[in-house]
């Protein structure tokens, strides 16, 4: 008999392309895209600015990139970035920005809800004084660890940071997520323009819930993506026939923007799974991501769980705070084999 399929749950980025993924790959037309002729890479750029409401956009090879060049972008050394505590581009991208652009990170905790509260946004932006970092961007994520950011919050935020005169950029890495979760069954693509163009600068992420194998994209003004460029340049992330990849991501843009609701579904479906385990808080999702925590009481017993569900097909990640993600290769059978295979680590251990 064979043995079941594994069930991975670790993230959204372990997805495989689809058949018709790989036959759109196969088919692209190709050119040379560090000579600016590749027609593929040209019809995303277009096409993901188009659709997002901005001038131009640049195809970079991943997320943390594509955020790299946004904040050297828009900012100089000398210069700071406000940031939340648990956002991607401060605490995931191994201090890029300080690092290779002497940009300075201004993080500021989240409230319960992701946000990062307006009062604290306006105390952390720096007077014109020789003693400080010049103040010149605020970043936001979102959805942030799945959560969405509600939609007057980052209106009011984004007014906030440009009456003071600040960039205001958006590591929308799942920002497909977001507009499918605000939509609430309306149009996803008119809502993802909504929120971005609260923004100077987007970045989105093909590889994750959109199922592309490589890639993201950074959208802004002209200018800004001439700047941009130059410094995927530096960072070498300039890709030769890179339209293999683009071709991947404009399939994503067709066909795998909408289905991001069963995701979503899948992971409402999981949480209802995990629910009613004592000492484990599981939080509701708002999109493709289930946090479950367990209390102090738990927790000592928590610690074999990973390597418990992995014999037994089912990957997570965490271990105070177990995390569970959906996608495209996960489907109801298997969200319920994890929600089964966690209950039952907890019935005997």
């Amino acid at each position: 008999m064979a043995a079941a399929p594994v069930v991975d749950l670790r993230s959204d980025t372990v997805t495989r392309p689809t058949r018709a993924m790989r036959e759109a790959m196969f088919a692209a037309p190709l050119g040379d895209d560090v000579f600016g002729d590749d027609p593929t890479v040209q019809a995303l750029q277009q096409r993901i600015s188009g659709l997002l409401g901005f001038e131009a956009a640049l195809f970079v090879p991943s997320g943390t990139q594509s955020n790299l060049c946004a904040i050297l972008a828009h900012c100089q050394r000398g210069d700071e970035y406000i940031v939340g505590q648990m956002q991607h581009c401060y605490r995931w991208e191994a201090g890029g920005a300080a690092v290779l652009g002497s940009v300075q990170p201004q993080p500021i905790a989240h409230a319960g809800n992701g946000t990062l509260p307006l009062e604290q946004i306006e105390a952390a932006i720096k007077p014109d004084d020789a003693h400080f970092a010049r103040t010149r961007l605020l970043a936001l994520e979102n959805t942030l660890g799945g959560q969405l950011l509600p939609f007057d919050y980052v209106q009011a935020a984004t007014r906030l940071a440009a009456g003071h005169g600040l960039a205001r950029h958006l590591d929308g890495a799942r920002l497909f997520n977001a507009a499918v979760a605000q939509a609430a069954g309306g149009d996803p693509y008119a809502e993802a323009r909504r929120i971005a163009q609260c923004f100077d600068s987007v970045s989105v992420c093909f590889s994750k819930g959109l199922g592309a194998p490589v890639g993201s994209a950074l959208c802004g003004s002209r200018g800004f993506i001439g700047r941009a460029h130059r410094i995927r340049k530096m960072a070498g992330g300039g890709m030769r026939q890179a339209g293999l990849l683009a071709a991947a991501a404009l399939h994503a843009l067709d066909h795998h923007v909408e289905r991001l609701a069963d995701d979503h579904a899948l992971a409402r479906r999981l949480a209802e799974g995990l629910s009613g385990i004592a000492g484990l808080d599981v939080q509701a999702p708002h999109s493709n991501i289930v946090f479950a925590t367990p209390d102090e009481a738990l927790r000592g017993r928590a610690a074999g769980l990973l390597p418990w569900l992995a014999e037994r097909g089912v990957l997570a990640t965490g271990v105070y705070q177990l995390r569970f993600v959906t996608h495209l290769d996960v489907d109801a059978a298997g969200v319920d084999r994890a929600a089964a295979a966690v209950r039952d680590y907890f019935a005997v251990h």
